[in-house]
């Protein structure tokens, strides 16, 4: 006899990220005096939402098919996302260097004042950017989201 599996249980990974986020979360609200956002915040903030942009592709892929209007709407969500994604890759190059510097810093992973790590932020986002790239047009990834129709019935 086969059960099927229960629906948290279909991403178990999705879960725990989602707990590490909302205890990193409840973390900086409760720092006392609030601590500045950091490099290590955003870094770490895009790898979720890197992690996040490939299941959102993987559900949109498998959605299309049986239900086309729902596998839109995750293909919209999929590019708002990146969106986001993007936006904090470039205030990670905004911060400060640990080295005190300021400034903008261009993306060279190689040239990181914290050194090349195993995978820096702009190599993943640059991995990223393969996928979207390959799905999406560049007219949709700077079209600011607008015209969203779905209404909520409850």
């Amino acid at each position: 006899m086969t059960s099927t599996p229960h629906t948290d249980d279909a991403h178990p990974y999705l879960r725990a990220a989602t707990a590490g986020i909302r205890h990193h979360t409840r973390a900086l609200e409760r720092a006392v005096p609030p601590q500045p956002v950091g490099r290590a915040h955003l870094d770490v903030l895009h790898a979720h939402l890197t992690a996040l942009h490939r299941l959102l592709d993987e559900l949109a892929e498998t959605a299309r098919p049986p239900h086309p209007a729902a596998g839109r709407q995750l293909a919209t969500a999929h590019t708002r996302l990146w969106q986001a994604t993007t936006a904090v890759h470039d205030a990670f190059h905004l911060l400060p260097h640990n080295t005190g510097a300021t400034g903008a810093s261009e993306c060279h992973p190689e040239r990181l004042p914290e050194g090349p790590p195993v995978l820096t932020i702009c190599q993943r986002h640059l991995a990223a950017g393969h996928t979207i790239r390959r799905k999406t047009t560049p007219t949709d990834l700077n079209t600011p989201l607008h015209g969203h129709t779905t209404t909520c019935a409850r």
